[in-house]
């Protein structure tokens, strides 16, 4: 899928104005792998399913998210990286095979996912705009940090001697693969300083990369992001942009989500049950995407769902 600058915009704002004005994205991932009996104590964490026989539940997870509700769906890439493949004794050529393979697995999924309604329609006619909502894979891009699989994309600090070079270096090459894989998004997700947000927009643009982008950061309180960087100089980087289409925030408490996305809307843990009420105050405050991070589940998904489009008993939505 292939945009330029406004198309790509204008690609996200129907598809936002298809979903009523409102989107929701899906939940904590490796939580439930784990949940269906994977094992994620490796370095590779959710993209070890990539590389077993583990694939399957990958599938399940996405299915799970649909059903919940979701609108958008990430893939299994997030700790997947040639750099991560190579360090676990991978050639590149199957590195590569299992990037692409994260985004067919979730494309997959939406396929089964509609085939099931189409199959079921007769019982589910009542909500036949929640059956045919439209539906969009997400390629999860994670930080070097990550990789580095040592706390620092909780921190934003990799050391003086990472530059926007090095990190532009250390996504080249994946994103492009995620890309020419057929994904409709790119999420960079938790972005913890201003430095890779940089890397990424010059990444994006110095490639030619047209498929629409999100920025979501990690924030440490309602102005900055993980590493002390303010969240409006990381807005205004991802601004400036012409790729991406949304800013957003993950893996950061929901207390300050709503002085976030006013510091943003300048420029452009708790439990589950404590989740879904702040929905309504995001979505009042400018919010349009709403998923769920760490340790959230389809049930996390099922009543934001049901926050923004109302209680839906079928599981076709």
């Amino acid at each position: 899928m292939g945009f330029k600058g406004k198309e790509a915009s204008s690609f996200f704002r129907d598809f936002l104005d298809e979903c009523g004005g409102s989107a929701v994205i899906d939940g904590g991932f490796a939580t439930e792998l784990e949940r269906h009996g994977a094992d994620l104590n490796d370095q590779l964490w959710s993209a070890k399913c990539l590389v077993s026989s583990s694939s399957h539940l990958v599938r399940r997870v996405h299915l799970d998210y649909l059903e919940a509700g979701a609108n958008i769906i990430l893939t299994a890439s997030y700790q997947a990286t040639i750099q991560g493949f190579e360090a676990k004794g991978f050639s590149r050529e199957e590195g590569v095979t299992m990037l692409r393979r994260s985004v067919e697995i979730a494309r997959e999924a939406r396929e089964i996912y509609h085939d099931r309604c189409t199959k079921d329609s007769s019982d589910f006619m009542r909500n036949e705009r929640y059956r045919k909502r439209p539906i969009l894979i997400a390629a999860s891009v994670g930080s070097y940090g990550a990789y580095l699989a040592d706390g620092s994309e909780y921190v934003g600090d990799y050391g003086d001697s990472v530059t926007v070079q090095t990190l532009k270096d250390f996504h080249r090459e994946r994103v492009k693969i995620l890309v020419d894989a057929g994904a409709d998004l790119i999420a960079f997700e938790t972005i913890p300083n201003k430095l890779e947000a940089q890397a990424y927009a010059e990444l994006l643009d110095e490639e030619g990369i047209e498929t629409p982008a999100w920025f979501s950061f990690s924030c440490k309180d309602e102005s900055n992001v993980v590493s002390g960087d303010s969240i409006f100089e990381c807005a205004s980087i991802a601004d400036s942009c012409r790729q991406v289409v949304a800013v957003g925030v993950n893996c950061t408490a929901p207390r300050f989500i709503h002085g976030l996305i006013s510091s943003v809307k300048k420029k452009s843990s708790e439990s589950e049950d404590d989740f879904v009420p702040y929905i309504s105050k995001w979505r009042d405050a400018g919010a349009s995407l709403f998923g769920g991070c760490c340790r959230t589940t389809p049930n996390t998904i099922r009543g934001i769902a049901e926050a923004i489009y109302g209680k839906v008993q079928d599981k076709c939505i």
